[in-house]
């Protein structure tokens, strides 16, 4: 693969002043892409647990010789959401070849309200989380097709997870997980012909700045008396995100996508980061290894069953047919 194999390429990256955003951001502008972020902070927070901010993303990007435009924007706003693809279409003559969906504004909220019943929270629980995480996605699609369509070519992104399979932290969670997964299909259906790709993505467990803070903060909260195997829980958790991807392994994993012969042939699926990092020979910095969603004996070990995974190779990976009856409606 070239140095640069993107070059020439512009990017739109949704949520990028820390986290998996950033992360994708990094690789695609050291890939040679030409990369928009956008986000709500624009500068560095005076007071912050995890930090994060547009021009902090966009100085890294360029110090690593890298091209970056941060843009302020509010993906909870239609009118800023609008002006953001005026500007990009303004300053490129039409041109986007990746727009990547990754905003998301309800990762405090989902972190303290996990698993609570739906019906115990307020229904506004509904907008915190869809809003931006689904609502968003889909009017960026949108306007980002009207670009890529009339040039017929393009990769939109969606960055979802396995919470649209099954139950995983909360029903507006998961609700929002599942139609970013079927907007991606049905989506990805009707650009199909004009050669632009929709794809939903997985991650593993990737250990960004909100996670590990909220994950730490949480073993510092009192002990509860019989929560023994609660917190055990929550230390083996804190392990495995620690210890899981980065986020700038996902940017690996859409930089190699995107200059895919065989791309369309993705579109409108499901792709995890384990699955692009073995068909791409991908590796993650050191001490980080890729969540294995299919891998049997890595999902034997990550749930204590050590002596049962040394038993199976490597080779042995759940098919995604048998993935998809695990997620089955149908009585």
């Amino acid at each position: 693969m070239p140095a640069s194999p993107l070059a020439g390429k512009v990017c739109i990256v949704t949520g990028a002043t820390r986290g998996i955003g950033k992360g994708i951001a990094l690789q695609l502008a050291q890939k040679g892409a030409k990369v928009y972020i956008t986000g709500r902070t624009l500068d560095p927070p005076k007071q912050s647990k995890v930090g994060g901010s547009l021009r902090e993303t966009a100085h890294e990007i360029e110090t690593r010789g890298g091209i970056c435009i941060p843009v302020k924007c509010d993906h909870s706003k239609d009118s800023d959401i609008e002006q953001l693809f005026e500007q990009v279409k303004r300053e490129n003559e039409n041109q986007l070849d990746i727009l990547v969906n990754n905003a998301y504004s309800a990762v405090n909220s989902l972190a303290n309200n996990y698993k609570v019943k739906f019906w115990e929270l307020s229904p506004l629980v509904w907008d915190e989380v869809n809003r931006v995480g689904l609502r968003n996605h889909y009017i960026c699609s949108v306007y980002a097709s009207r670009m890529m369509v009339p040039r017929k070519q393009g990769l939109i992104v969606n960055v979802s997870s396995g919470g649209g399979l099954r139950y995983m932290i909360g029903a507006a969670y998961g609700i929002g997980k599942e139609a970013c997964d079927q907007m991606a299909a049905d989506c990805g259906f009707e650009l199909k012909k004009h050669n632009v790709a929709f794809v939903s993505l997985w991650p593993g467990a990737v250990g960004t700045e909100n996670v590990l803070v909220n994950l730490r903060d949480s073993l510092k909260k009192p002990k509860i008396v019989n929560d023994s195997v609660s917190m055990r829980s929550r230390e083996k958790m804190l392990e495995y995100f620690e210890k899981g991807e980065t986020p700038e392994f996902v940017g690996q994993c859409i930089a190699a996508m995107a200059v895919d012969a065989q791309l369309m042939e993705m579109s409108g699926k499901i792709v995890m980061t384990c699955d692009l990092a073995r068909r791409y020979s991908l590796r993650d910095a050191e001490g980080h290894t890729p969540t294995e969603m299919r891998q049997i004996n890595k999902l034997l070990d990550q749930f204590g069953h050590t002596w049962l995974s040394w038993c199976i190779p490597n080779f042995v990976r759940v098919p995604t047919w048998l993935l998809c009856l695990g997620g089955n409606k149908f009585f």
